[in-house]
């Protein structure tokens, strides 16, 4: 395997004192629903609003100066976006962001805020990858992808291994599933120390390219997905994370946006906690029950907040 529990934490050690070590939340109201303990690590609450801060930034850190000087592209819906944008800020670098026309306002806002700047595609029809990949060799750019990197996936696993270290040994960790490079360094982290940890990722119902390539033996592509969570609509796994989450992933589930969106009023409403749609799936299949059986002590990555206060009001309307 390219990614080792030694790579997560050498990452923890990259990022300590930049990223935030982000609280774990409980909640006597979900234990009695779920029937379980369950540990919420909030990610929302982390630098950049979402847990790719911690990928971002290792990757952009291992650098030479010089490329750190000639700066560094990415592609991105918007937490990988702003995640780069601000960490290459952090380390002294430029940034162009690769994104959807339509992205939330919020994240085009935010990752101009941090000085990047921003080429727009259409994710129906264009291709990030190969847009950026032009960039970066035009520009002579260093491409700090969303999740197929193996500093990628080693800084996403420093989440879930804070959130170890924090609840203690636990039974599962629940993780949401897009490219692949949370869950791969969750499952590095957790089965690194915990073998019998049990790793459960889960998708939008529409967008579940992880579920059928897991099932078929092979990274399997999908139409691009339409879903609420605009985070984890990707079509087909990224390589290095399909082949780790082989390896490592016990089970995928699925949950629906009206589901996701369930779980983000639960979050404001008894939580006090707010949560994007790609954010809530964790939370989304314990409230469904959509886990079997249910573990006794559960980890869940609220992954992200990154929704603006008018698009939050809509889609709970």
């Amino acid at each position: 395997m390219t990614v080792t529990l030694q790579d997560v934490l050498d990452a923890a050690d990259r990022i300590e004192g930049v990223a935030h070590r982000t609280p774990v939340i409980r909640s006597r109201t979900l234990d009695g629903l779920t029937g379980a303990q369950v540990h919420l690590k909030a990610e929302n609450l982390q630098r950049g609003g979402a847990f790719k801060f911690r990928g971002a930034y290792n990757a952009i850190a291992r650098l030479s100066p010089d490329q750190l000087a000639r700066g560094i592209v990415a592609y991105s819906s918007g937490n990988h976006a702003q995640a780069a944008a601000l960490a290459a800020r952090e380390l002294g670098g430029s940034a162009v962001i690769v994104m959807p026309a339509d992205s939330p306002a919020a994240k085009l806002d935010a990752v101009a805020g941090y000085g990047a700047q921003i080429v727009t595609y259409d994710r129906y029809t264009g291709d990030r990858a190969a847009i950026a990949g032009g960039l970066a060799a035009q520009r002579g750019l260093a491409l700090i992808p969303p999740y197929d990197h193996p500093d990628i996936v080693a800084g996403q696993g420093t989440a879930t291994l804070e959130l170890l270290e924090q609840a203690g040994e636990l039974d599962a960790i629940v993780v949401p599933v897009s490219g692949g490079g949370l869950i791969a360094g969750s499952a590095i982290a957790a089965k690194g120390r915990y073998p019998g940890i049990r790793v459960i990722g889960v998708e939008p119902e529409t967008a579940d390219d992880t579920r059928r390539s897991l099932a078929a033996g092979r990274p399997v592509r999908i139409d691009v997905p339409h879903t609420i969570a605009d985070g984890l609509a990707v079509p087909v796994p990224g390589d290095l994370t399909f082949a780790i989450n082989r390896e490592l992933v016990d089970e995928i589930v699925v949950v629906s946006d009206d589901e996701l969106r369930d779980a983000m009023r639960f979050a404001v409403d008894r939580l006090k906690l707010v949560l994007e749609p790609s954010g809530a799936p964790g939370l989304a299949a314990l409230l469904t029950g959509r886990i079997s059986p249910v573990p006794a002590r559960v980890g869940v990555i609220l992954s992200g907040g990154n929704v603006g206060a008018a698009r939050l009001a809509q889609l709970l309307a």
